[in-house]
């Protein structure tokens, strides 16, 4: 299986213009970037249940221990980045009046990169799963860098996350690292002490440049290739492979743990990883 995953960081060849049309979106020019995984922590990552917390939530998401699950974490792939910048440029860090063009303007531009994104994923998703010879139905979509309209007290406000995973929108799926366990929670509670948000990962232990300093002295690029977990991990770039290694992430099972003890969020589920998908060239 790991030898029939390769080319599914280049552009997709495609109808790009179709897949984004489904979504709303018309193609100007990054559709090359469609249906990649991107730079930075990005990955797809086929993993399998280890165990099941929580029987009946499992089976209300309609999945099946028996089967793997494929777990894609990508974005807009500068999209949205690109309307922020633009955004700041014009107005810097003073903020807009929120019932004003510019305001709306942004609003739109935020929710056509959302859109953008979920047609990445579900490409990505496509294109792994093609590779794989395998089926599958999407279960969940979540982002988490997102601008929503929220009332809190009877005022209008708007909630900004950045790297974090909204709860108010059912389970989510909080990643490891690509050598760690991953888990499907549930929200619990009305969210109010957190803000209505949860981590999106287990977050990192070590800058990038930090973990390539750690680890090259002790492991060979190779080393890295498979984990404690016995999983295979597919990242040709060396730099990302000491960056992005399990060492450099937070202990998930300690994020995941301390969200439980606050009565944040239960756990449905844990999955394995088998194989982590990051770049492989043609």
């Amino acid at each position: 299986m790991v030898s029939r995953l390769e080319g599914l960081d280049l552009p997709w060849d495609g109808d790009t213009s179709g897949w984004l049309a489904g979504y709303q979106i018309e193609a100007e020019g990054a559709d090359r970037a469609l249906g990649t995984i991107g730079g930075g922590n990005h990955f797809a990552e086929l993993q399998s249940v280890e165990r099941i917390t929580d029987a009946s939530a499992f089976a209300a998401l309609g999945l099946d221990e028996k089967r793997l699950c494929l777990l894609v974490h990508s974005g807009s792939r500068g999209y949205g980045e690109a309307v922020l910048r633009a955004h700041t440029a014009r107005f810097g860090g003073s903020g807009v009046d929120d019932t004003s063009e510019a305001a709306e303007d942004y609003l739109k531009e935020q929710q056509y990169g959302l859109r953008w994104a979920e047609a990445n994923r579900a490409l990505i998703a496509r294109r792994f799963l093609d590779a794989v010879r395998g089926d599958g139905r999407r279960v969940l979509d979540v982002c988490h860098n997102s601008v929503t309209e929220a009332m809190v007290e009877g005022c209008r406000c708007w909630l900004h996350r950045k790297g974090a995973a909204p709860a108010d929108r059912g389970a989510i799926a909080i990643p490891g690292s690509r050598g760690s366990f991953s888990y499907l929670v549930a929200p619990l509670g009305d969210q109010t002490s957190n803000a209505w948000s949860l981590a999106h990962g287990a977050g990192r232990k070590w800058g990038r440049a930090d973990a390539k300093g750690r680890l090259d002295r002790r492991f060979a690029p190779k080393d890295l290739e498979r984990t404690e977990l016995g999983s295979y991990v597919i990242c040709e770039d060396k730099s990302l492979l000491y960056e992005e290694a399990p060492q450099a992430y937070k202990n998930i099972e300690s994020v995941v743990g301390d969200l439980v003890n606050e009565t944040i969020v239960s756990v449905i589920a844990v999955f394995r990883p088998i194989i982590t998908y990051k770049v492989r060239r043609t």
